[in-house]
């Protein structure tokens, strides 16, 4: 609702419509020290106007209006009530707002950063996004930048972090540049830098780096199918939350995110089904995954050992395994030309040149989507029984060395 008038006071005196049919130019006074004054051209401004220690100061508090970087009555009022109370407080309103200038101006890369950070908190689809932008605006590519005061930061500073990894990590470094840019940015619009931002690419950095080899989207490198047998075999004789982490993955068909993000309270042994939450599924659905008996002896073995609500913990129990722990099982057990994600490629081509079962239910099983938004909506169900009869399958092949 519209503040009424405060007639103890004097204040709230100005409407939208006296405003709007302000004279040119004219000073209408909202009462107590704020006032609107309306330029011979129709340009409209709040000034609140006070005398402290016998001098009068006029102080600027934005053009009226409801656009971007406008003040609209209500926020002028609030403005103004905060000038009063500083006033009341013997603060000096001019000295006040200088200092947080001047706080702000002094803002690091880093405070920029997690500012940054913070505002996208509940935009983050899992915790895979929010743990990759945190790492890489953190200490580990960026502990110098994150010290230098953001109003500061240079091309220098920016190709500090990207040269080193410009070649030898290039999707990385890409992502970085990006994510660095979008921190400068936003200083820029809370006017804690000024100028153009030193990460932007185009015609930019684009003159001093080396052009980016694009990436070869397509298939992970897969493991052929017939060799998974052998490989299980001696992935079973592996030792380590690493290699029951692997054996679950092969065994589901799941993505490693997926995997290692896995809780206990996600399995439900009874039942032999493993629910992986919308949160954390690629598409943003749930998941139903049936376990087969040779899933299950996985997650049995591992709880023997069980320190905390991830089944796959990582060091700190509080946390869940790094997928970089199954990249290294690869290594050891000599695999590592081929990718954990490949398991999946390999799953689906077994399904398709080894048995029966329709393609739908592998696609299923992957967690794919099927068919067009009419044919989804026709097919409720995710075959969950279809789907456990095939993984089951997959399990005795793959245990079959």
């Amino acid at each position: 609702m519209p503040r009424t008038k405060d007639s103890k006071t004097g204040r709230n005196k100005l409407t939208a419509t006296r405003i709007k049919n302000a004279p040119r130019p004219s000073k209408l006074g909202d009462g107590d020290g704020l006032w609107l004054y309306t330029s011979a051209k129709g340009a409209q401004s709040w000034v609140f106007i006070y005398i402290r220690n016998g001098r009068r100061r006029e102080m600027g508090l934005g053009p009226y209006g409801r656009g971007t970087g406008s003040v609209p009555l209500p926020i002028a009022r609030e403005k103004a009530d905060e000038i009063r109370n500083q006033l009341g407080r013997g603060i000096d309103p001019f000295a006040e707002r200088q200092s947080r200038r001047n706080a702000a101006n002094r803002a690091t890369f880093g405070e920029v950063a997690d500012a940054l950070l913070d505002s996208m908190e509940s935009g983050w689809r899992n915790d895979k996004h929010r743990a990759q932008w945190r790492m890489t605006l953190g200490d580990a590519y960026c502990a110098g930048l994150r010290k230098i005061p953001v109003a500061d930061v240079t091309t220098d500073d920016v190709l500090a972090v990207l040269k080193p990894i410009w070649t030898e990590k290039a999707e990385t470094a890409s992502r970085i540049r990006g994510r660095i840019e979008k921190v400068l940015d936003r200083a820029k619009a809370k006017g804690q830098r000024t100028g153009e931002n030193p990460a932007r690419w185009k015609g930019h950095l684009d003159h001093i780096l080396p052009a980016r080899q694009k990436l070869q989207r397509g298939h992970h490198a897969a493991m052929p199918y017939k060799d998974v047998p052998a490989f299980m075999a001696r992935l079973a004789q592996s030792s380590g939350v690493g290699a029951r982490a692997l054996e679950f993955t092969i065994l589901t068909a799941a993505r490693s995110g997926e995997a290692i993000g896995a809780t206990w309270d996600e399995i439900d042994f009874a039942a032999a089904v493993w629910t992986v939450p919308a949160d954390r599924m690629k598409a943003g659905r749930e998941h139903r995954v049936p376990l087969s008996r040779a899933a299950i002896a996985v997650l049995e073995r591992v709880k023997k050992d069980r320190i905390g609500e991830f089944v796959f913990a990582g060091q700190s129990p509080r946390k869940p395994l790094s997928a970089a722990a199954m990249t290294k099982m690869m290594r050891l057990l000599k695999a590592d030309a081929y990718t954990v994600h490949g398991f999946r490629s390999a799953f689906r081509d077994w399904a398709a040149e080894e048995t029966t079962h329709p393609r739908e239910v592998a696609e299923a099983a992957l967690a794919h989507v099927v068919g067009d938004a009419t044919e989804r909506a026709y097919r409720r169900g995710d075959a969950l029984e279809k789907r456990r009869k095939l993984m089951g399958a997959w399990a005795r092949f793959a245990s079959a060395a």
